[in-house]
């Protein structure tokens, strides 16, 4: 038989740590102020939309075809493209920002 194990307690003394400075009354700190997001302009908020509309693949490839190219197409198709798209599409419909998909710098 093996002789009985005995804890490791039983070997080696056990010895706490005393405190330094013993408790102290902390006050809780001030909840930290959540910093308020950036307010975006009509530009942003419309680039931003637009942005989305290119992501969405739902809608055919965006390659090569202007924003409004491809949102007729999509509606021709009957895949119910979102209004205001078009809306934001032809109010600013010189500006290329607005017009051309975020690939238009990128060749076929």
């Amino acid at each position: 038989m093996t002789p009985k194990r005995g804890l490791i307690t039983d070997t080696f003394k056990v010895v706490k740590k005393a405190r330094r400075g013993g408790k102290r009354d902390k006050s809780p700190s001030p909840p930290v102020a959540e910093p308020e997001p950036p307010q975006l302009s009509e530009r942003e908020k419309d680039l931003q939309e637009l942005k989305k509309f290119d992501l969405d693949w739902k809608f055919g490839p965006c390659t090569g075809i202007s924003r409004l190219q491809r949102w007729e197409r999509a509606a021709l198709h009957g895949l119910n493209p979102p209004q205001e798209i078009k809306d934001i599409l032809l109010k600013e419909s010189t500006d290329p920002e607005y017009t051309q998909s975020l690939w238009r710098d990128y060749p076929l």
